[in-house]
């Protein structure tokens, strides 16, 4: 036993006398004293065959070596950071920079924040909502008949354990809360992001955004309407841009329509990416339906309004003629990089 208590008393003042030069040494020192075939674990396989009555004494030194050590690498290991820190400080000024790459705002951010901003100056603010939300908000509360294609599985996100929450297909579900929570008039625009169970191709994407907006007070026409989203058509493409609207169908407004705005490649001529036609779709709109009036607690009686809703991919592929969705998600630095000096 005098052998294995000269080992341990050994091993120690190794450990206590090391002066390493760097973290390899250091490292080499640890395998070397901790290692899985350590010296410490030939001690541990050794002191197996200590007799009882030793057992004590010699565990407590193989102990007290463990964890002096543990405590002397670590603080070794600190003393060297805190040097090559001090170090790295000392940096001379007067040397010639490198260029170094700064990242750029994406096109969506872009986009939505130029949507945001050309309906703040008709007045309407910003309001925002939760990514997960509640059937109610997102179908019930804006006139989705039970029967509703949009509430199948194709197209929703719902949460398994928990058919009634799901991922929220637009940003419709805003503009219920905000019904809920303040009183006419209401003037909102609602960005952000939205999911659909839709395959992923150059033309569409299971994650998408959204600005949709509200307009709710007392004798709002659908002339209102109309010459709200031409405003911001013209705002957005230019003062030459038209706007056509075409009956549609959404169960949340009455009447609905789509609208489009005259291609700004070509200047309604007719070019590949309008096929042709000389417009292009960007929006939804119409009259909000009293039934959703009624649903928030808004007396349709009383008050009018209308809503709208954009997608901003759509907008952003129109300002910038980008032919592909999944260039939006990619993080690809050459797509991102075009759009350096946009602000």
């Amino acid at each position: 036993m005098t052998t294995m208590r000269s080992k341990i008393e050994e091993l120690l003042k190794k450990v206590e006398e090391f002066k390493p030069k760097d973290f390899t040494e250091i490292e080499d020192f640890r395998i070397k004293i901790l290692g899985k075939k350590g010296e410490l674990a030939s001690l541990f396989e050794e002191f197996k065959g200590v007799s009882a009555d030793m057992k004590k004494e010699l565990g407590q030194k193989i102990n007290l070596l463990k964890n002096t050590a543990i405590d002397k690498i670590n603080e070794l290991k600190n003393s060297l950071e805190s040097v090559e820190t001090v170090s790295s400080e000392n940096i001379d000024m007067t040397r010639p920079g490198s260029n170094e790459t700064i990242g750029t705002r994406h096109p969506i951010s872009l986009v939505k924040n130029e949507i945001t901003e050309i309906f703040s100056r008709l007045g309407f603010t910003t309001a925002e909502g939760p990514e997960i939300e509640d059937d109610w908000h997102v179908f019930s509360a804006l006139n989705f008949p039970p029967e509703h294609p949009a509430r199948d599985m194709q197209d929703t996100f719902f949460i398994e354990k928990n058919p009634d929450i799901l991922l929220r297909t637009h940003t419709s579900s805003i503009q219920v809360r905000t019904m809920q929570s303040q009183k006419p008039p209401i003037r909102v625009v609602c960005p952000g992001r939205v999911f659909r169970n839709e395959a992923i191709s150059y033309r569409a994407h299971c994650i998408f955004h959204q600005v949709e907006g509200l307009y709710i007070d007392e004798k709002v026409s659908f002339a209102d309407l109309k010459q709200t989203i031409l405003y911001f058509a013209k705002e957005m493409f230019g003062e030459a841009s038209r706007i056509r609207m075409r009956p549609s169908y959404f169960p949340f407004t009455e009447p609905s329509a789509e609208v489009d705005v005259s291609c700004n490649l070509c200047g309604g001529k007719g070019c590949n990416v309008c096929k042709h036609t000389g417009w292009l779709e960007i929006m939804g709109c119409g009259m909000v339906d009293p039934n959703v009036l009624d649903a928030c607690g808004i007396d349709s009686k009383k008050y009018s309004g209308f809503a709208f809703g954009m997608g901003v991919e759509r907008i952003s592929m129109l300002k910038y003629g980008v032919r592909d969705l999944r260039l939006y998600f990619e993080n690809d630095l050459r797509f991102l990089q075009q759009f350096e000096f946009i602000v």
